[in-house]
């Protein structure tokens, strides 16, 4: 299966994997220069969470 991948689904990644990671939420919306946490809760709930299941090959490096 493929999937495109564009900019604005490496951002919303990006806010995902930060919040998996123990950031909180306002510090994210800080990070990306959100003006609402309405708009940063929008990036981290827009996920499939699956995709995070996905082992990546530069997990070893």
């Amino acid at each position: 299966m493929r999937k495109n991948v564009h900019p604005h689904t490496l951002r919303h990644s990006f806010a995902k994997h930060l919040i998996d990671d123990g950031w909180t939420i306002t510090d994210v919306q800080k990070l990306l220069g959100h003006n609402s946490i309405q708009t940063t809760m929008v990036y981290t709930h827009s996920l499939d969470p699956r995709i995070f299941d996905i082992k990546s090959p530069f997990d070893n490096l």
